[in-house]
């Protein structure tokens, strides 16, 4: 299958390379955002907790992210996705929900956003790195690469304080993986 889209190039459903890089910058501006509200609904339950600090912290990456993916939709003229109202809601909601549930949930939750960033992060530098060099993305891959560097931490520092000993960590990352990654595919498209 391979040999046949060398041989014919592209592919009837094939993103172009400037397709690809707007659906990258969307679905990052996108997660970054919703990044950012999940630790403000954390930080609406535990602001006054030691962990209060450590979810401030991780949070004003996000922001610093979301800051840099917003400058980059205006900079290469990227529509932006039409669901932030949902991931308004629904970042904040879950950061919340897992908050209440104890700080332990709360880290678990982090943990399995986090991984799923991370893998996606993992894939789009590998897709930008398959790019001939003479049409490279050299910002977007550094932003990228920092970036999964300081998601990989936030998933340490998260384990580093009891995210492991959340009630039902399996069942409870699992579904936050499923719908963080759900988020991406629709995020990417709409």
């Amino acid at each position: 299958m391979a040999s046949d889209k060398n041989k014919f190039g592209r592919l009837p459903g094939d993103l172009t390379q400037n397709e690809m890089v707007e659906r990258m910058i969307r679905v990052n501006h996108a997660g970054e955002y919703g990044a950012k509200r999940i630790y403000e609904g954390q930080l609406s339950v535990l602001a006054d907790t030691k962990e209060g600090e450590v979810i401030r912290e991780m949070e004003m990456a996000e922001r610093r992210h979301l800051e840099k993916f917003s400058e980059l939709i205006v900079k290469r003229r990227v529509r932006p996705t039409v669901l932030s109202p949902l991931w308004h809601v629904a970042g904040y909601a879950l950061g919340f929900a897992t908050a209440k549930l104890g700080k332990e949930a709360a880290m678990a939750c982090t943990v399995a956003v986090e991984e799923v960033i991370e893998e996606h992060y993992a894939d789009q530098y590998d897709r930008l790195n398959a790019i001939p060099e003479k049409q490279s993305e050299t910002e977007l891959k550094s932003i990228i690469e920092d970036f999964r560097e300081e998601e990989i931490e936030h998933r340490n520092i998260a384990l580093d304080n009891d995210a492991l000993d959340a009630p039902g960590y399996p069942v409870l990352t699992k579904a936050i993986k499923s719908g963080s990654r759900l988020a991406i595919w629709l995020s990417e498209r709409i």
